[in-house]
């Protein structure tokens, strides 16, 4: 727990908001007290810096266990610098995978904690924003978190002497409640509802064009093929006129 507050104010964070200058917008959004779910998309693998670096309370993420499982002095360092950086190991590689990363999510909210995901799975691999996971909605079902959409953002700025560097920008959207589905963790077809109105809520704040294909499923095919994520997209997604249709809407609406 010291580490991440030493991390936070003293090695890392000083050094981040003198070269990236990250802005923050909406941060009120995130309740002071008790459990609640940051829903972000993913377009760096720096986001996890960045975003708990806007708040006063620690985010907790789920970290691929590869992180954990190092041998020697590099893998004692690069173990505790995740623990302490409050990152949590979950193994990818088994068949329970995906159910063991939710347990591992309930685990953290029951204990009112502030747990932040990405939904879309992986980092998007082309800028836009992918098809969301339900795992988000069962963790708020099961739990009642609220769950806060956040939109990173990364432009340039352009310094004295002509170099470019990220600009950061990130954006809390208002808390989704979903209370109304109370009893419902299971059904996939809410569960798949709230999952798209988490999306639609995090297309609104990034302004990302969305993309009605896993990320995952994107980036194994542009392996297997050596085709670019644009390529893959346009084999994957349905039509315009059908894809249109099936765009994330808020159900509020």
């Amino acid at each position: 727990m010291l580490f991440y507050w030493f991390l936070k104010f003293i090695a890392i964070g000083p050094v981040v908001h003198a070269v990236f200058r990250p802005r923050a917008e909406g941060t009120e959004h995130v309740p002071a007290t008790g459990a609640a779910i940051l829903a972000s998309n993913h377009l760096s693998a720096a986001d996890w810096i960045h975003m708990p670096l806007s708040l006063k309370r620690r985010v907790t993420f789920l970290a691929k266990a590869e992180y954990f499982t190092g041998t020697g002095i590099k893998g004692a360092l690069q173990r505790a610098f995740f623990s302490g950086a409050g990152q949590v190991p979950i193994d990818r590689s088994s068949a329970s995978a995906a159910e063991d990363a939710i347990q591992t999510g309930l685990r953290i909210l029951h204990e009112g904690k502030v747990l932040g995901i990405y939904p879309e799975g992986t980092r998007s691999p082309d800028g836009r924003l992918f098809r969301g996971k339900t795992g988000v909605a069962r963790m708020t079902l099961e739990t009642g978190a609220p769950v806060i959409p956040v939109a990173m953002i990364y432009s340039s700025r352009k310094l004295p002497f002509g170099k470019k560097i990220p600009r950061v920008e990130v954006r809390f959207g208002k808390p989704l409640d979903f209370s109304r589905y109370e009893g419902l963790s299971g059904d996939r077809f809410v569960e798949r509802s709230i999952t798209d109105e988490i999306m639609y809520e995090i297309m609104t704040l990034s302004g990302q064009e969305y993309v009605d294909v896993y990320g995952g499923t994107v980036k194994k095919s542009m392996d297997a093929t050596g085709s670019s994520a644009p390529e893959v997209v346009a084999q994957l997604q349905p039509p315009p006129e059908e894809s249109a249709d099936r765009a994330p809407t808020s159900l509020a609406g």
